[in-house]
């Protein structure tokens, strides 16, 4: 007679945070002592989080389902980071990012640069619903410019990502916009006006911050001889000419007219793929080694050296390899319900309004390093503070605010996630140097927990229609 196998228990406090620590010393002992990779760490604790798992009675076969069910989670932003590093290659080789630095230098400053970066970045975002595509696309282009200005690269960097998350958390076509009113059953108007207050709060500082930081460098006046060589050596290595600012306008255009971002990437890798066997004159061969290794520039100008040899697919295999295996740990983590664990300890902490919203903030944050990915961070805060913000009498779209506010905009700021591996790959700044510059991706969780503590813009649950909102999601 076979023996029935032990049912799975859910882990206990301890055992949960044996995992999550594992992974916290691993990768700190790891990075900050030896200057290793994250990936052997973060794979440590893939091992330390299964073993627990299996103490617990959860089978192999359902441990390794939840790393497959982890890795799957990301396999889109996966393809994605492909293609933009394709794309990326090909503008380069094409003259599209060229044109775009040649013309940027011309008409900015270092002292308004800083602000118009964060501005456009804002303005491309919350018009095609994508944070990624666009630091793929006109945040690349503006690292250039920056570069050419004389402008730190991290500042260039922080102030891309807060126009570029900006958009990410409150344009109606951006998936986490309308992930996290799905979450907890709040129609998806409703959700972006109740954030409007915080968010325009957050960018408006995040503005000033730059302002600030950008008369530092307005009153150097830049260094013109430095500039003046970049733009000789642009044009005597490029054609460089206006119709090549279409690449860019067409993929905004498409993500505009709501095409998903995989093939509105791809479209505009095609065409810088045109761009540079018409314009530059380019072969077949060398753009299909430039799409997979990223062009080999060699002006004799280091500046412009630096700044174009990169991109390809190529370039974004570390990132990838990066995003498997920390989706493997969140997968993990997930599936087996440790994550669950310790967040249902913090919330016991949650014994008013203003320490529940910052409960479920650092929830947020918090899943975003342990989870590696801002969908996972949205879904599971949603649905597991939603019961406590209607016993408090709170309307369900203050959490979704909540956990839009701290969870989709922090994306960026954990650098073995999904978002901070992939905007350092795409910068090419690592997430540790851009992060204090990124000022809206973290003054907005703070704006976010002051309006909890304060009451300010916290709407009671009598004031909604609850129940039709529910029945709608």
């Amino acid at each position: 007679m076979a023996t029935k196998p032990t049912a799975s228990r859910p882990p206990s406090l301890t055992e949960a945070m044996i995992s999550l620590v594992s992974l916290v010393i691993g990768i700190g002992v790891s990075i900050y002592f030896f200057g290793l990779s994250p990936h052997l760490p973060m794979l440590w604790g893939v091992l330390v989080a299964s073993i627990v798992a299996l103490r617990c009675n959860f089978t192999w076969t359902e441990v390794q389902d939840s790393m497959v069910a982890g890795i799957t989670h990301a396999l889109s932003s996966i393809i994605i980071l492909m293609i933009v590093g394709i794309l990326i290659g090909l503008w380069i080789l094409g003259g599209v990012v060229p044109t775009l630095v040649y013309y940027g230098l011309q008409v900015f400053s270092p002292a308004i640069f800083l602000p118009a970066c964060a501005i456009i970045c804002a303005v491309a975002s919350t018009a095609t619903g994508t944070s990624w595509g666009t630091t793929g696309t006109i945040g690349v282009a503006l690292m250039g410019v920056g570069a050419g200005l004389g402008v730190p690269l991290p500042m260039v960097a922080g102030a891309v990502l807060s126009g570029a998350y900006f958009g990410d958390k409150l344009s109606p076509l951006s998936d986490t916009t309308n992930l996290a009113p799905a979450m907890v059953g709040v129609d998806l108007y409703t959700h972006i006006r109740h954030m409007l207050p915080g968010t325009i709060i957050s960018f408006g500082l995040a503005l000033l911050g730059y302002a600030l930081v950008g008369m530092a460098y307005g009153t150097q006046g830049g260094d013109t001889a430095r500039v003046e060589a970049i733009l000789d050596t642009l044009t005597a290595t490029f054609t460089i000419h206006p119709i090549l600012i279409l690449p860019p306008v067409l993929v905004m255009v498409i993500s505009f007219r709501k095409v998903p971002a995989i093939p509105g990437i791809a479209v505009g890798a095609l065409a810088g793929l045109a761009a540079a066997m018409i314009f530059q004159g380019a072969s077949y061969e060398t753009a299909m080694n430039a799409a997979f290794s990223g062009p080999s520039i060699e002006t004799g100008n280091a500046d412009v050296d630096a700044l174009l040899s990169r991109g390809g697919l190529e370039s974004m295999l570390y990132t990838i390899s990066l995003i498997i295996v920390a989706m493997m740990f969140g997968g993990v983590m997930q599936g087996t319900g440790q994550i669950q664990v310790i967040a249902n300890r913090i919330l016991r902490l949650a014994n008013s309004t203003g320490s529940l919203v910052l409960t479920t903030a650092l929830t947020a944050i918090g899943s975003n390093f342990l989870l590696c990915d801002q969908y996972m961070s949205l879904v599971m805060t949603g649905r597991m503070y939603a019961p406590a913000y209607r016993e408090r009498g709170l309307a369900p779209e203050n959490l979704s605010r909540v956990t839009e506010d701290a969870g989709t905009v922090v994306d960026p700021l954990v650098p073995w996630g999904s978002g901070g591996a992939y905007q350092t790959a795409t910068l090419g700044v690592p997430t540790i140097f851009y992060a204090p510059f990124a000022f809206f991706c973290w003054i907005s969780p703070l704006v976010t927990i002051l309006f909890g503590y304060t009451g300010w813009s916290m709407k009671p649950l009598a004031e909604t229609e609850a129940a039709p909102v529910a029945a709608r999601a």
